[in-house]
C-alpha cells in the first residue's frame, strides 16, 4: 500500500484567525499535496481530486508541528480512494513566547477520506 508522509510547522503566515488559529483549509491543502504524492507514486501522474468529506477534531494555532499522512486503501479502474490523517506532535506554551513541548502522544486533529481520479490516459508506470 502506498503511503506519504508531511511533517512540516505552521507559519505564523498560516495563522488566519486570532490568536494565530490556522484555517481548516490549511490542512485540507496539504492532505491534497499528500494524495498527489500517492498518485505520482502509484501512477505516475498527479490525477484529479474528486472529493474529499473531512471532519476538523482539535485546532491547529501557528507554530504548532503537524504530520499529515495519506494512505491508499482502494484502486478502481481512474479512481483512487485515500485515507487522510493530521496529528499534533508539537504545541507552543500559549503562555510563554517562545516554549514549545512535544506531545506526549500525537493529537488527532482532522482527517479525511479523499477520492481522487487519473484518467487511464494518463496512467503511465511509475516506481512502485
Amino acid at each position: 500500500m502506498s503511503e506519504s508522509l508531511i511533517r512540516l510547522r505552521m507559519a505564523s503566515a498560516d495563522g488566519h484567525y486570532g490568536g494565530g488559529l490556522v484555517d481548516g483549509a490549511r490542512v485540507l491543502q496539504l492532505f491534497g499535496d499528500a494524495v498527489t504524492e500517492i498518485l505520482v507514486r502509484h501512477d505516475g501522474d498527479e490525477g484529479l481530486m474528486r472529493a474529499m468529506n473531512a471532519e476538523f477534531l482539535a485546532p491547529v494555532w501557528a507554530g504548532d508541528y503537524l504530520e499529515i499522512r495519506a494512505t491508499l486503501s482502494r484502486t478502481g479502474n481512474t479512481s483512487r480512494t485515500l485515507e487522510c490523517t493530521a496529528h499534533k506532535i508539537i504545541e507552543l506554551e500559549q503562555s510563554e513566547e517562545s516554549a514549545a513541548r512535544l506531545l506526549a502522544a500525537p493529537q488527532l486533529v482532522a482527517r479525511a477520506q479523499a477520492i481522487a481520479v487519473v484518467p487511464l490516459e494518463k496512467q503511465r508506470a511509475a516506481a512502485r
